[in-house]
């Protein structure tokens, strides 16, 4: 069986609802995401037959629920609500999982330019993690990781397939 190469946007689809709620809520809050939101707004605006100013004059609940609901959403956009989520939501995991591996992190928030992560800490890195976090939540951060940067985290690779097929 080929493994399909995993993208942000394949990842948006297979969070869960109140995942990718968070994420949007998460994505409408980050201050460095202008552009992304302006795509997005345009976005909401297409697919809800709204015009742009009705979308920007909602409230940000109101918009994350409408973001939550787009399907399939732009490689960039979903990369950046993924960025967003974990980085509003789940630090605590994070940062678990890096000090696992002994990787230096400023609350989960990796310092180093480049990261080579030690394999053979990767195993016990994922049960840390997996043993106090909700498996969708490990899941997905383990795949963000790897989308992100595949050639760093390809380790992971069998550990999200083993994780996969325990859910």
């Amino acid at each position: 069986m080929t493994e399909i190469t995993q993208t942000p946007a394949r990842l948006w689809k297979q969070m869960t609802s109140s995942q990718k709620l968070a994420a949007a809520g998460a994505f409408w809050l980050d201050e460095t995401a202008t552009d992304d939101q302006i795509q997005a707004v345009m976005l909401i605006a297409q697919q809800k037959k709204f015009r742009p100013k009705s979308v920007i004059a909602l409230d940000i609940d109101r918009k994350a629920r409408h973001f939550a609901g787009i399907v399939n959403l732009p490689e960039g956009l979903a990369a950046r609500a993924l960025i967003a989520y974990h980085l509003a939501a789940q630090r605590p995991l994070m940062g678990a999982f890096l000090d696992a591996l002994g990787i230096a992190h400023e609350n989960g928030l990796i310092q180093e330019e480049q990261v080579q992560p030690d394999n053979t800490k990767l195993a016990a890195a994922v049960e840390r993690i997996s043993a106090d976090y909700p498996a969708d939540d490990v899941t997905l951060y383990l795949n963000t990781l790897i989308c992100q940067d595949p050639q760093t985290w390809a380790g992971l690779q069998e550990f999200v397939t083993e994780l996969k097929s325990e859910v």
